[in-house]
């Protein structure tokens, strides 16, 4: 395992903004594509909600976490809209990207509504802005956790992502693991540099990385 980490070294060469609830659907700066390392998720929090997302038949990677309309300072969140609330069934067929339907639909609840489009054009955008982003394989392939610095998973992510520069994306880190990549998009999903108060990185030397179960 020290030889993977060497290797992910060798090879390669939080957030604190207010938000203001209630602003107008539609009106917003750019998107913020907030990615979760699901294991880390569940050992943090997930297993102790018994979340469905924690269980090892799903072999849960980088899931999405969301994707949130974001202003040049701040964001907005539960704005008031005209749009139709998603169905069952399309917060269910975000499941596999979003680990339950219960994270899609409470991604949809706080920040969808505030990109001023319907519920299926907001999930389609999602999908299609976590197809964008290329998630290193490298960190599937890692058998036991290890601790590394967190500017090593943006570094892995830059590499892997041409166009993506270090003001475009942000690491964040809780209770001392890698919890996020948060990756920032035009409105038409083209990579942006990120606001001031987004780009916040996680300067952990000794990280903690939980492999997939």
């Amino acid at each position: 395992m020290r030889k993977l980490v060497l290797a992910l070294l060798a090879g390669i060469a939080i957030a604190g903004a207010a938000s203001a609830d209630g602003e107008k659907a539609g009106e917003f700066d750019y998107y913020v594509l907030a990615l979760s390392w699901s294991p880390n998720w569940c050992e943090i929090e997930g297993d102790a909600k018994g979340s469905d997302q924690c269980d090892p038949r799903h072999d849960h990677g980088w899931t999405l976490h969301g994707l949130w309309p974001q202003y040049t300072r701040g964001w907005p969140a539960f704005c008031p809209t005209s749009q139709r609330p998603p169905s069952r069934a399309m917060t269910r067929d975000m499941a596999d990207i979003m680990g339950t339907s219960g994270l899609a639909w409470y991604q949809w609840k706080k920040h969808g509504v505030c990109a001023g489009i319907p519920a299926r054009d907001y999930y389609a955008a999602s999908r299609e802005a976590y197809d964008k982003v290329t998630r290193p394989a490298v960190f599937r392939k890692l058998e036991d956790p290890v601790r590394l610095p967190a500017s090593v998973v943006e570094q892995a992510f830059l590499r892997d992502n041409p166009g993506l520069e270090p003001d475009m994306i942000t690491i964040t880190c809780k209770r001392g693991h890698i919890q996020e990549a948060r990756i920032c998009l035009s409105k038409s999903l083209d990579f942006v540099p990120c606001g001031r108060d987004v780009v916040r990185d996680c300067t952990a030397e000794d990280a903690l990385f939980t492999p997939i179960r």
